[in-house]
């Protein structure tokens, strides 16, 4: 340590207390920052905006002043461009590359660090400010590399607008820039167009939207020409188009309402600039760390400048030494331990199907006490798939999910094969032949319903191509929301068949006889009840349903009234997105581990709460709300029913930001999954969002911290099960490190205050530092996770790293410690006589035998190092293999020996330091055999204690 002259304390003195005082300063301004920090805005409450589908068109025509027929004049196109601005969604709010860095030197444990780093170089100690200021610069460019494109969501939102659009300008059909479309402008739109902006519907034929991405809703969307009640759910707004949506199939034109920002997609830009995700819960507690570490400083500074004045000290040196040991209290290698666990802990999750795109949302995943996910893809395979049929009067249960063409027909506990059951042949073929699908790679193109069915044909042998070639097609009558059926015509066998599915009340009404056991008959009152009772039993288990029915025409048939008469009803599809086989078993865990999952969907609440029933969401008296009850209830009435409601169905992105906020309020810590825009907003908002890598829009992954590659709910239970392993790793980590710092504080403070020689030397304890405190706990950092870390309950937001049991397990730790290696410093130099250099040398082995060997233990807190397993972090083993292996070198080589002022380890020594080096380690896991035999609470499963 560098020393001073009595002429240079004044000025030495001066000096530090401004160093003090320029760290108080910069903590002081990191406070006030903190509460500056911008609040969320308010939302505009969504029943406020001005809706557009419960007027009459010639009302909102003349509001707009604009002819249906022949669209706005070029003149008053460009006025109201110049009037309303262009139809863009403003970019939302991106941090710059600074901002993102300076949120790298947020956390006050990194300040206190800056502080050590500052007060080390002064006092003379170099290696250890330059040590500790390289981890804090490594620290600050990992998380920066890390975060820098995490401000991105409200910018994707311009990439779902449409470049082009087709608009009547003049009474003629011109191609404009998206951009330029303006309010009562008239659009064209066809199948594939991605719609420009929000607009009412003039004249429809046949046209369905995809706004799964908007409103959830996971199944092409039927449109239709008509005013709807005011209060119609936007999933429900079968008149109107949406910018940022697409046409699944027929040809309309609309009237724009809304551009810009005043869509409904403009609406989830100004929500996703409002959502606010705030600190992560590992964030705060290492802050409350550091807060801890800080006042322990403090205190340490004060009782020794206390204790050594009384003893007559120089006061100078007295500060220097009383600065010294509050420095080394400091655990310098706790940032880049928890960098190094977070990151390792990344790569873990890639392997289980989890992409993070914030390190920090790692371990706050594993905090997570409720999972608020999508329904469509995620509990579900996301597929369409034919889960009951009924052939003439008897009921089949379907094997096999999505568009997977293995499967199996179950009727009465009995496996059928279609070849051997005429009318299930029958219902199969007539599904195959009346449809538009195709199956490539088990994949549909086309219609999801209508590649269901084609799955359920290909189940039974009976194949598209096939019926393409033997039975081509004459005629078809096309499927739209007032015919509610579609009908294909083929020529089979010299003779013409046409083959209708569409509702079942549309199409019994046109059925005069049925196919039952293969024979045809007349259809009776009494089938006609039958049907209507499987139509029932269908819908009460939330599935949608589609009659199939055919008949053979006479040559002069034509025209739809007359195909589509005398039908020979066949049976009823039950399709479903059935839930995915693992999602059940996945909840289950979750709920083990004291996690609520809650399903959020645009779906219709029927095929919600069925498939919660299915999965085991709704229990009890859990409840089923939907998004116009959210509207009737005010934010502190969902706060306070929150906790009770496990399914929201027909919810929209006002109403999804609402939940999460409802839950934070209470104090949870929220994850929420989803693959929509709508979800985005939700999604930021949340402690950590989850977006879904395969159906999830860039817009939702641009806002998420996690991204789930393969959509599936249980891989999220996995990273929750990674997460709570990184954090018990930080832990146990930190545990070890401060119970280090606090022997060797100890072993020097009690040297000061006996008024022994100064016990260990500057390189004693940086050598310490390296050896014993930073690769063992960067190997605690990687270790493997405790089996039943699911079987935890969640860790309490407010729960502390520092607890009573915390603090007190690393005391005892350090005071044990300190006792061994003070005891042989004692021996040595007062009962023994072998001078300071020899003592010191004792003291300086035994503290690093002590260190290492309590690695092992540090493991766990329940369970002794044998329960544990050895050898289960090997990395672990071989580093402190090495690091005693360096121990002895450094005690052999001349070199080395010189360096340090140590002397040849002999054979005697060795086994004495060896020996109390063991000391801590032997007492600490006599410690947990007897916790366990005393307090039945207290298992080898770490449930009680440290890790929790």
């Amino acid at each position: 340590m560098k020393t001073f002259t009595t002429d240079e304390s004044f000025f030495y003195v001066i000096q530090i207390l401004t160093v003090i005082g320029a760290f108080a300063a910069m903590l002081i301004v990191l406070y006030f920052l903190r509460r500056w920090r911008k609040s969320p805005s308010t939302i505009p409450h969504y029943a406020a905006r001005r809706s557009w589908h419960d007027r009459s068109l010639t009302d909102i025509s003349a509001e707009f002043g604009a002819d249906p027929a022949t669209g706005l004049s070029t003149d008053e196109a460009r006025r109201r461009l110049q009037r309303d601005g262009r139809n863009e969604l403003r970019k939302g709010k991106s941090a710059s590359a600074l901002t993102i860095l300076f949120r790298q030197f947020t956390s006050l444990v990194i300040w206190v660090l800056i502080g050590a780093a500052a007060v080390s170089a002064y006092l003379g100690e170099m290696a250890d400010g330059i040590t500790i200021m390289v981890i804090v610069v490594l620290n600050a460019l990992i998380g920066f590399i890390q975060e820098f494109r995490a401000e991105k969501a409200a910018v994707a939102l311009t990439r779902l607008t449409a470049p082009k659009a087709r608009v009547m300008r003049d009474g003629h059909s011109v191609v404009c820039a998206a951009s330029e479309v303006v309010a009562g402008d008239v659009l064209l739109l066809e199948a594939g167009d991605l719609v420009a902006a929000d607009a009412r519907l003039i004249v429809a034929s046949a046209l369905r939207a995809n706004e799964a991405s908007l409103t959830g809703e996971s199944q092409p969307v039927d449109k239709s020409v008509g005013s709807l009640p005011l209060e119609t759910p936007l999933a429900d707004r079968s008149n109107m188009v949406f910018l940022g949506t697409s046409i699944a199939g027929g040809s309309a034109r609309v009237l724009v309402t809304a551009t810009g920002m005043r869509t409904e997609l403009g609406l989830i830009a100004q929500l996703l600039d409002t959502a606010e995700s705030g600190v992560t819960p590992l964030q705060k507690r290492l802050d409350s760390t550091a807060r801890y570490l800080l006042w322990a400083c403090l205190a340490i500074v004060a009782l020794v400048f206390v204790l050594g004045l009384l003893r007559s000290i120089a006061p100078f040196e007295l500060f220097l030494t009383a600065i010294s040991l509050a420095v080394a209290a400091i655990p310098e290698g706790l940032p880049a331990v928890v960098t190094v666990a977070l990151a390792l802990g990344v790569q873990r999750m890639i392997r289980r199907n989890a992409l993070v795109r914030r390190l920090q949302s790692v371990e706050t995943l594993g905090c997570a006490e409720v999972i608020c996910t999508d329904k469509t893809g995620t509990l579900t395979i996301g597929e369409m798939t034919a889960r009951r049929l009924v052939a003439g009067r008897r009921l089949f249960r379907v094997s096999g999910e999505g568009y997977g063409t293995e499967g199996t027909f179950i009727c009465e506990s009995k496996r059928c094969t279609p070849s051997q059951d005429a009318g299930l042949h029958a219902l199969l073929y007539a599904a195959a032949a009346c449809n538009d699908a195709e199956i490539v790679n088990e994949g549909i193109i086309g219609d999801p319903t209508e590649g269901a069915l084609l799955v359920a044909a290909a189940k039974g042998g009976i194949n598209r191509g096939e019926i393409e070639t033997l039975a081509p097609r004459l005629t078809v009558l096309p499927f739209d929301s007032d015919r509610k059926r579609m009908t294909v015509v083929r020529r089979q066998e010299n003779a013409a068949f046409a083959f209708t599915k569409g509702a079942p009340e549309v199409v019994l009404t046109r059925c005069i006889y049925i196919q039952d056991d293969g024979a045809v008959r007349l259809l009776t009152d009494e089938d006609r009840a039958v049907i209507h009772q499987s139509v029932s039993w269908m819908a009460n288990e939330a599935l949608r349903i589609l009659a199939v029915a055919q008949r053979s025409l006479p040559d002069s048939s034509s025209g739809a009234e007359e195909i589509e008469r005398d039908l020979v009803f066949l049976g009823l599809f039950g399709l479903q997105d059935p839930p995915r086989a693992e999602a059940k078993s996945a909840i289950a865990r979750c709920r083990s581990a004291g996690i609520k999952t809650v399903m959020i969907t645009g779906d219709h609440p029927d095929t919600a709460t069925a498939i919660a029933y299915e999965l085991g969401i709704l229990t009890g008296d859990d409840k089923v709300v939907t998004g116009r009850d959210l509207e009737r209830m005010s934010d502190d009435e969902l706060a306070e029913s929150v906790k009770q409601i496990s399914v929201y169905a027909r919810v929209t992105a006002e109403d999804k930001l609402r939940i999460v906020r409802a839950w934070k309020a209470g104090n949870k810590v929220v994850a929420m999954t989803g693959d929509g825009v709508n979800d985005a907003p939700a999604l930021k908002e949340a402690a950590i969002g989850i977006a879904m890598g395969r159906t999830g829009t860039e817009v939702t992954k641009e806002a998420a911290d996690l991204i789930i590659t393969d959509d599936n709910f249980s891989s999220i239970v996995a990273a929750v099960e990674e997460g709570r392993g990184i954090y018990d790793n930080i832990a146990k980590t930190l545990a070890y490190l401060l119970a280090g710092n606090a022997a060797e504080l100890t072993v020097m403070l009690v040297s000061v205050l006996l008024g022994w020689p100064l016990p260990l030397l500057p390189l004693h304890l940086l050598w310490i530092n390296l050896v014993t405190d930073g690769l063992p706990a960067l190997a605690l950092a990687v270790d493997p996770i405790a089996p039943d870390v699911l079987k935890r309950p969640p860790r309490p937001p407010e729960a502390q790293l520092l607890d009573g049991e915390f603090v007190r397990l690393t005391l005892l730790t350090g005071f044990l410690t300190a006792t061994a290696a003070l005891s042989a410093f004692a021996y040595e130099f007062y009962l023994a006589g072998d001078g300071l250099k020899h003592a010191r040398d004792a003291m300086f082995t035994t503290l690093v035998i002590a260190e290492l060997m309590r690695a092992f233990g540090a493991r766990s807190n329940g369970r002794t190092i044998f329960e544990v397993g050895l050898l289960s972090n090997l990395l672990l083993f071989l580093i402190i293999a090495v690091s005693f292996s360096l121990q002895v070198t450094i005690h052999q080589v001349p070199t080395l020996q010189s360096l340090f002022s140590i002397e040849p380890l002999s054979l005697e020594h060795c086994v004495v330091w060896i020996g109390l080096g063991f000391i801590p380690l032997t007492v600490l896991e006599i410690r947990k055999i007897l916790r366990r035999r005393s307090d039945p609470a207290v298992n080898p499963s770490d449930r009680k204690g440290l890790l929790r």
